[in-house]
């Protein structure tokens, strides 16, 4: 993968507080694992920004090689990667994506 695709992915990641690399975007996402992944941070309120990886297949292979994690969606707070679509439903099933998410936002 090129350093450049890698260097895009770490400042889009760097410069937001709660970014989901997803299949699609929010209005209309293009999987259901996406789209789950978006209906958990809508019911939580909460300010988000999204990169769509169908859009260039630069990104849509480098987000995966960028965390070393095999699929999209992707979440990460404050430049750290929290998981895939599972992880953010099982986290956010035990109540404790909220409070992470929240800190994120609220952070300096």
């Amino acid at each position: 993968m090129s350093d450049a695709v890698h260097t895009q992915i770490e400042e889009t990641v760097k410069n937001h507080r709660v970014l989901i690399y997803m299949k699609g975007n929010p209005t209309f996402p293009m999987c259901g694992f996406s789209a789950a992944t978006i209906q958990i941070f809508d019911s939580l309120g909460v300010p988000y920004e999204t990169v769509a990886v169908l859009q260039d297949s630069a990104v849509r292979d480098g987000i995966k090689s960028y965390s070393n994690w095999p699929s999209v969606p992707q979440v990460y707070l404050i430049g750290e990667f929290v998981g895939g679509c599972d992880i953010i439903q099982e986290m956010h099933g035990r109540g404790e994506l909220e409070p992470l998410v929240r800190a994120a936002i609220e952070a300096d």
